[in-house]
């Protein structure tokens, strides 16, 4: 059935009864689901399995019947945490913590450092100029003023060589759609002209201060962010500063309509790198030369033609090229490339693959080094390699913890990079390079409130999988809890699987609250999919290997309860996007093994995900059920298909699905379609006394730009929801 008909159908009050009502009682509330209307007659066929899709009609968001779904939630999802008796104090701790200042390493454009910096609740941080280090600088671009309510934000941004002008991309409302503007650095000044329908691109200049080059699909109609159609035939464009963007030069394009054109302009500035990515692994390679004047399509000399691995650029001199890569090289390398040689026979390996330790980040500095980090157990490791010979020089003295940042460029004689652990908010540290010497010293330390790191302890665990593999974990608790479990602590899993991510230790003021507040234990499971240990740990969770994410998940659940950290009914799992298929799999599949789930713009519906937005791209983890042998796994866990009905055995646990209107990345389809079949299927059983809740945002994304006014409303609610739903108490 063509989607027209389908929605003719859905109009037609006579034909479909759009909302029906159940109710059931939990503690002493009373749920009145609405039920949403189900079109048996949207079948598809595959390969000889016929599937039907009967909330099809709730992929149109702009329909009023969609619309009516969504407030009809809203209606009963709003009340519900609203009625917890600790919102307000929740509420008021949460904007307490989190009210601390917070500043990113200082970058060096030009003859100025930039720093992001936040006072504490501000929505967006704020870039400031300064002169000179240590200094207060001044306000240089204030995303705070460009909208009321902070749904602004700046998403991605690039300075010209000189550091004379500044290109930023702003988002609203949490879309992956920006809009590119040009700042002069001296007077601060906005140029005229803005770049529309940017999406998926990298912004890189010239060496010439003028030229610009981005990605952009400017033949599309609808980019506001609420569009579910994908995103085709990405070009790359050439600006001319001063210029209106009808003016703009298409320099490089491909056939394929899902290609995404990624490109930097060499740190010599004679090459733009170009380097297209189809879906979520392994990319293409092309250089470029850039002639003085860019007139039309560039002429590219092909190095890699095939999705055989990963490559990133990292820096050249001359005609040799040196790239990141995992090709021959699972945990990673670094390789040298002769353009004047460019065949893969002759690639050098300049800094070899380790055995266990992965390359996570490569960079420049001072002229002559590599500056590397590496993951060694999940925990970062820091190193410096002359480029020339691969020679290791130096290694950096960390805690256990992760590098969230390097700044500094080849050319530059001192680099900054921060540092953050469970317990530790931010570290800058600064370096200097005279000759061959290295001086280091920290820079800025965060300070949060009378937050005492004492007072808490990090354990990293390895546990078992149901096939026997080790997957490591960390623990995070109060000193002394994990040395006495007394299995009866509220404990909250994380997880995420997939992607080539790596989850990291990390500062976060939710952890301390429910570590504090509720009296709970933090645990990060870093389960297959991710990228923890190379190619091996990623490949193990992808494709039909996926299955493997879910039970690594489970089973750090079976470990917490049986090594008597928590219980089954105090156990809170979490997961976004990726993660969001992943907790809605695991409550799918060991529903007995959790008190509450919360499912955060979740991958749901594994059989059409491919068909929205740039969801194409994902195929290259989850396979696609056009596919036989692919349709036969996904079938088998697509969290929106398996939906079971509860009996006196096993119920859902305490469910929060969370989604937004401008997710054009997981599109809000997915939480609709699931929660309504979930509230149809389990919702209404008798045996079914936990609730299935939706929480729906306005005005935000897949989460990337999010103001903190709705990221503490959005963490009130979660935690109020968790209070009420396992009985659990928040202390003051």
């Amino acid at each position: 059935m063509n989607i027209s008909c389908l929605i003719s159908k859905l109009l037609d009050p006579s034909k479909l009864k759009i909302f029906e009502n159940i109710v059931f009682k939990r503690m002493t509330s009373k749920f009145t689901y609405p039920l949403a209307s189900r079109d048996e007659t949207v079948v598809e066929e595959y390969f000889d399995t016929k599937i039907v899709d009967p909330y099809r009609w709730l992929e149109s968001p702009d329909a009023e019947k969609t619309k009516e779904f969504v407030e009809a939630q809203n209606r009963v999802t709003i009340p519900f945490l609203d009625e917890c008796e600790y919102k307000p104090a929740i509420r008021e701790k949460i904007t307490k913590l989190w009210n601390y200042p917070k500043a990113s390493e200082p970058y060096r454009h030009g003859s100025h450092y930039f720093q992001y910096r936040n006072t504490g609740l501000q929505n967006q941080s704020v870039i400031y100029k300064m002169d000179e280090l240590h200094t207060e600088g001044k306000v240089f671009l204030d995303p705070n003023t460009l909208s009321p309510d902070g749904t602004i934000a700046l998403q991605a941004s690039s300075f010209s060589d000189n550091g004379k002008i500044f290109a930023y991309g702003l988002s609203k409302s949490g879309s992956d759609w920006i809009e590119v503007r040009f700042r002069s650095v001296e007077t601060g000044e906005d140029y005229n002209e803005v770049l529309k329908k940017v999406r998926y691109s990298s912004l890189t200049w010239m060496k010439d201060n003028v030229g610009f080059f981005y990605g952009g699909y400017l033949d599309q109609i609808k980019s506001d962010g609420t569009e579910i159609d994908a995103s085709e035939n990405q070009k790359l464009y050439y600006h001319k500063l001063g210029t209106e963007q009808d003016k703009d030069i298409v320099t490089v394009k491909f056939d394929d309509p899902h290609l995404r054109i990624g490109a930097e302009v060499s740190h010599c500035g004679k090459y733009l790198v170009i380097t297209p990515v189809k879906g979520c692994k392994n990319n293409l390679l092309y250089i470029g030369k850039l002639d003085k004047e860019i007139t039309g399509e560039l002429s590219l000399q092909p190095i890699v033609e095939s999705f055989n691995a990963d490559y990133e650029y990292v820096t050249n001199d001359d005609d040799i090229f040196y790239f990141k890569t995992n090709r021959n090289a699972p945990n990673y390398h670094i390789i040298a490339v002769d353009l004047k040689n460019s065949a893969e026979s002759n690639w050098k390996t300049i800094i070899p693959e380790h055995e266990k330790d992965v390359i996570d980040d490569a960079q420049s500095i001072n002229h002559k080094y590599f500056v590397i980090s590496k993951l060694h157990d999940v925990k970062h490791v820091l190193y410096l390699y002359e480029i020339s010979t691969g020679k290791l020089v130096h290694e950096f003295k960390l805690d256990v913890g992760s590098i969230m940042g390097i700044s500094g460029k080849r050319k530059h004689t001192r680099m900054f990079y921060s540092f953050c652990s469970f317990l530790t908010p931010s570290i800058i540290y600064q370096v200097d390079f005279e000759d061959d010497k290295i001086e280091e010293k920290v820079y800025h330390e965060t300070v949060v409130g009378d937050f005492d790191r004492n007072n808490y302890e990090t354990k990293q665990v390895f546990y078992e999988s149901k096939d026997g593999v080790k997957v490591p974990m960390f623990l995070i608790s109060a000193k002394g809890v994990l040395d006495n479990p007394t299995g009866d602590t509220p404990a909250w899993l994380y997880g995420y699987g997939g992607f080539n991510i790596s989850l990291t230790p990390s500062f976060g003021i939710s952890k301390l609250i429910f570590i504090n507040n509720f009296k709970g234990i933090y645990a990060l499971a870093n389960i297959r999919g991710g990228g923890e240990y190379g190619n091996k740990w990623h490949d193990g969770g992808r494709f039909e290997n996926k299955q493997n994410c879910f039970d690594d998940f489970q089973y750090a659940a079976k470990y917490l309860i049986d090594k008597k950290y928590t219980n089954n009914k105090k156990l809170v799992i979490q997961g976004g996007s990726n993660g969001g298929l992943l907790v809605a799999a695991c409550i799918n599949q060991a529903p007995e093994l959790f008190g509450a789930a919360i499912c955060q713009v979740g991958v749901l519906d594994m059989l059409r995900y491919h068909k929205f937005t740039i969801g194409h791209a994902w195929k290259s983890d989850f396979g696609c059920s056009s596919e036989e042998d692919q349709f036969k796994y996904l079938i088998k866990y697509s969290p929106l298909h398996n939906i079971f009905e509860p009996n006196e055995e096993k119920q859902y646990p305490a469910t929060l699905l969370l989604t937004a209107d401008h997710d054009d990345r997981v599109v809000p389809l997915h939480s609709l379609k699931f929660i309504a079949e979930l509230q149809r299927k389990a919702g209404r059983s008798p045996h079914q006394q936990n609730p299935l809740l939706i929480r729906l945002e306005t005005k935000a994304g897949h989460g990337g730009g999010k103001p903190t006014s709705k990221i503490i409303d959005e963490l009130t609610d979660i935690f109020c929801f968790v209070s009420r739903t396992l009985n659990i108490q928040f202390y003051q």
